[in-house]
């Protein structure tokens, strides 16, 4: 006679966690092999544009053609593992396995790739839509450190949803099973020291508010230009690559320059000659929009990881 899901017991914490790395080991190298085949045939500059695309697109196959079918992921085959419903002690419905791809991958997409227009909203709405992904953040963390401490729901998307996982191995009643409350109570523990800190400095921001008026009233300029000015302005995803030669930003002749000296002027991000070049605080040189992409994702320098900040980039004229 076959068993329902309920007859099965509830999976082990370490067979969920490795499911979920697993999991996460092959997205990622699902979303390597895309990027060298995208790469050789549309380039560097293309891929970087549409980083994100690429991403989504990648994890919408995989979870589409596990979670999506109501077939086990890799990693879920690969701990023997299955989800099932804690409403209905069945296998998740065609809703709730829509939601479960869509929900994880949607969000963090149109808030990336929103970023940019956040600034023409309403200032309520603006502010609400960047405080956004620290909240979703922190609620991940939150429910992580649940998991550590209660063993169910490794996603908060699953949390949200009532979806469990349950394993055909039956419990061992002479094995203590590992346990992972020391991991979910560090979290717990950072949390307050993010919080502590957080209102710390927003108590130091209130006393000092008339201070900053009046600093917020000095702008930085280059060259008479408002560097808050040139960084709005910059749009790597939709400026069009130029050739050295149109490079107005440049003292130099390029189009006299001899080949093995324009090899060495490469940009590392775009793998093509740089064109209006600038320079970090760590001295390397980049393209202005592709170093001006890359800082609004991440506050570190491509090549050195040190800390980067947009508003001390460096225009070369000259180099």
């Amino acid at each position: 006679m076959a068993h329902s899901p309920l007859s099965f017991p509830r999976a082990a914490q370490a067979q969920i966690t490795r499911a979920n790395q697993r999991d996460l080991f092959h997205v990622s190298s699902l979303k390597e092999q895309a990027e060298i085949v995208l790469r050789s045939w549309l380039g560097t500059r293309w891929l970087t544009r549409w980083d994100k695309e690429v991403d989504l697109v990648v994890k919408l196959l995989y979870y589409g053609l596990s979670v999506g079918r109501a077939v086990q992921t890799l990693g879920e085959e690969y701990t023997g593992i299955w989800q099932h419903s804690a409403y209905t002690g069945q296998t998740p419905s065609k809703a709730s396995r829509i939601a479960l791809i869509l929900l994880p991958t949607l969000p963090s997409y149109i808030l990336a790739r929103g970023d940019t227009h956040i600034a023409s909203l309403p200032p309520k709405v603006a502010s609400a839509l960047r405080v956004l992904p620290m909240c979703l953040e922190v609620a991940t963390e939150v429910n992580l450190a649940a998991f550590y401490l209660r063993g169910t729901y490794y996603d908060l998307t699953k949390r949200i949803l009532g979806i469990r996982h349950i394993s055909p191995t039956p419990e061992n009643p002479r094995v203590r099973p590992p346990s992972y409350s020391l991991l979910g109570i560090l979290i717990l523990i950072r949390l307050l020291h993010r919080l502590v800190t957080y209102l710390r400095s927003k108590l130091a921001s209130e006393k000092s508010l008339g201070k900053h008026s009046v600093d917020e009233t000095h702008e930085m300029f280059i060259d008479d230009r408002l560097v808050s000015a040139m960084l709005e302005s910059a749009d790597p995803e939709s400026t069009p690559a130029k050739p050295a030669e149109e490079d107005e930003n440049t003292i130099l002749d390029v189009s006299s320059m001899p080949t093995s000296v324009r090899v060495g002027r490469t940009c590392t991000l775009c793998l093509e000659e740089r064109t209006d070049s600038c320079a970090t605080e760590c001295g390397h040189l980049f393209c202005w929009s592709c170093i001006v992409g890359w800082g609004r994702e991440k506050a570190e320098c491509p090549l050195c990881r040190q800390g980067l900040s947009l508003t001390r980039l460096l225009p070369i004229y000259n180099l």
